[in-house]
């Protein structure tokens, strides 16, 4: 297995630069893991698609404002601070753009308030670890933008429109410096009619961090080790997803994050357990046997990520990769504003 097994081609106007005006208007390429095969469809079909048995999981984190811009003491060039964890009172650990200007001992002002801040180590990978003067929560709240990924380009004064958009409306816990994509797809209207089905909702926390969309630098996936992420799964979540695959229901997880948290839950008698402010254990490549989760509602994810992989493990890397040579033929929209895919 080599990383170069899990590329694909995509032509650069699919990736979805906006989310599309009604969060449920995306398309969904629903994938029969058994038939090895798809159809085309879209998201508002999502209900159809489930039993009145099945349980539904979503992650409800919100995205904070993580991304802070500043200029260096004393040359006054830009900089651009993504926070990625809080160490310590007022140290942070983050990545820093650009890195090589960011020098153990660089100072810097941040954001509106002007809040100073120094460099006190270099770590691996462009992260560094940042003190600054005070409490940083207020201006993370008043200049902080939201961490769209590199791949969506804005202008910084366009941003204010994806501080709710780049949200599910579920979000509840802050903590998390991507969204879980896959349920931004997700109105009431939606939620509404699933439970009228029959289908039980349940939410987890996982904070999507560093881990979730750190590159594969090794050529072999399975020498790759994603950080881990911090979770908590309820009791009632627990117990729920339990009661109905005991009655022959499904655990459908929205999205890779929930999946990455309810297979570092589950005991070796395949039930999910509660747990409080864990840290995900595991790291998917294909060979894992899946243990919680039975179907998989996601987006489409970049060549040669963490993601994709994990994806491939679900379903087969032959079968994903072909579905997704059907979406780019399709155009379906890419990405974290684009449309999703189901896994059956």
């Amino acid at each position: 297995m080599d990383i170069s097994d899990f590329d694909y081609e995509l032509p650069e106007n699919l990736i979805a630069q906006n989310p599309l005006p009604r969060r449920d208007a995306s398309r969904m390429l629903v994938v029969n893991r058994q038939s090895e095969s798809w159809i085309d469809s879209e998201f508002s079909a999502l209900p159809e698609h489930l039993r009145p048995q099945d349980v539904l999981v979503l992650n409800n984190t919100r995205v904070f404002p993580a991304r802070l811009r500043g200029t260096r003491i004393p040359t006054g060039g830009a900089i651009e601070l993504l926070l990625l964890r809080k160490v310590e009172a007022n140290v942070w650990e983050a990545l820093g753009k650009p890195a090589r200007r960011l020098k153990e001992g660089s100072r810097i002002l941040c954001g509106d308030r002007r809040l100073e801040a120094e460099v006190v180590s270099i770590l691996d990978e462009g992260r560094r670890l940042i003190r600054f003067e005070t409490d940083v929560t207020q201006l993370i709240e008043e200049s902080g933008e939201a961490p769209l990924p590199p791949y969506i380009r804005r202008r910084s004064k366009s941003l204010d429109q994806d501080r709710e958009r780049y949200q599910t409306i579920y979000a509840k816990t802050a903590g998390a410096i991507a969204a879980p994509t896959a349920g931004l797809h997700f109105t009431t209207t939606t939620l509404d009619e699933i439970e009228i089905r029959g289908v039980a909702i349940v939410e987890i926390t996982l904070h999507v961090g560093y881990g979730t969309f750190e590159p594969v630098r090794v050529s072999n996936p399975a020498e790759h080790r994603v950080e881990p992420e911090q979770f908590s799964i309820t009791q009632e979540a627990a117990l729920t997803s339990k009661g109905r695959r005991q009655k022959g229901g499904r655990v459908i997880a929205v999205g890779t994050t929930t999946t990455r948290a309810l297979e570092s839950s589950v005991a070796a008698s395949g039930e999910i357990r509660a747990s409080s402010a864990r840290d995900t254990d595991v790291t998917i490549v294909p060979g894992y046997r899946f243990k919680a989760v039975d179907a998989l509602l996601t987006n489409f994810h970049l060549p040669r990520s963490s993601l994709l992989i994990l994806v491939s493990a679900f379903a087969s890397r032959e079968l994903i990769l072909a579905a997704y040579r059907h979406a780019v033929r399709a155009r379906y929209r890419f990405y974290s504003y684009g449309d999703c895919m189901l896994i059956l």
